[in-house]
């Protein structure tokens, strides 16, 4: 008897694993049929793509869209602005989140909860566009990139998971480290940041992600051509007709009857995005386990 049920249960089990699979693989299929869909417009030619036959894989195999892409001026001077816009404000984010966190993680620091309410308080409420404007301007920062860099660099809610992963680490570390002598820096430098690797990476990647798909602030305070981001001039290019393709000076299709403004449009988004998945692998070991301990208080 007992060995019939426990045959009725993993059959059972059996069925809902595979129920779960067949659900989260639909659900994959779902999710990443637009980027195959736009993958493949991005190599197949002119007449496939007008007449709508492309759909997860390519028609008339061709580069040729790609080297019309990668070889305009406008499009990689932009796509160089977007890496050092991604690169600084990164590294800037993270380590002021973490000053910001490291301190914060400390019950005996006084108006603790008083500041931690103040951060609260600007996840729910600010500014909005026109003060945000008005300072940008007053700091002559209108057509600088530090205007994309500087505004937003602390996001609350990062600190708050680097602040709980802080506070689930062993307070006897830190107190053997202050009986040999070290300072509240020299603790952080050398061994809180090495053990907080997981969580550091997490929310360097969520940082990056953040920055590389920023469009709107570009949009309000950038109007010079020439430091225009990545995802502002995609924005742009996405939003014309073939005509103002044409006349804007983004991309001439007229110079090549080969290419349609869709493919233009596709290859270019592809480029965009392939650099920020490629970081994605070299994260990925410490994502899960960054997110699960910073969200839960040890």
């Amino acid at each position: 008897m007992a060995k019939e049920t426990s045959i009725k249960a993993s059959t059972g089990e059996r069925i809902f694993y595979i129920s779960n699979y067949l659900f989260f693989i639909l659900l994959g299929m779902a999710t990443l049929f637009p980027f195959l869909n736009v993958l493949a417009k991005s190599f197949s030619s002119e007449a496939a793509v007008i007449s709508g036959l492309v759909t997860i894989f390519p028609v008339d195999f061709q580069i040729g869209t790609y080297e019309l892409v990668l070889g305009n001026s406008q499009f990689m001077n932009s796509f160089r602005i977007t890496i050092f816009i991604t690169v600084t404000y990164t590294a800037l984010s993270l380590i002021m989140t973490t000053m910001a966190a490291y301190p914060l993680s400390k019950p005996g620091l006084k108006g603790r909860k008083a500041i931690l309410l103040l951060y609260v308080f600007t996840m729910l409420f600010h500014g909005g566009l026109i003060p945000n404007y008005l300072l940008m301007q007053n700091l002559g920062l209108i057509n600088s990139l530090w205007s994309l860099i500087l505004p937003g660099m602390i996001q609350v809610f990062y600190m708050l998971l680097i602040k709980n992963y802080f506070e689930g680490l062993p307070d006897s570390l830190e107190e053997s480290a202050k009986l040999d002598g070290a300072s509240n820096m020299r603790i952080l430098w050398s061994i809180v940041l090495p053990l907080s690797m997981p969580v550091l990476a997490t929310v360097a990647l969520f940082y990056a992600v953040l920055i590389w798909n920023s469009y709107f602030n570009a949009m309000v305070y950038i109007s010079r051509p020439d430091l225009k981001p990545m995802q502002l001039y995609l924005k742009e290019l996405i939003a014309a007709t073939n005509d103002v393709l044409g006349q804007s000076g983004m991309i001439d299709i007229s110079k090549d009857l080969n290419r349609s403004p869709e493919a233009v449009q596709a290859a270019s988004i592809i480029t965009a995005t392939v650099p920020i998945l490629c970081v994605y692998p070299f994260l990925q070991k410490y994502f899960v386990k960054g997110v699960l301990v910073g969200s839960v208080k040890g």
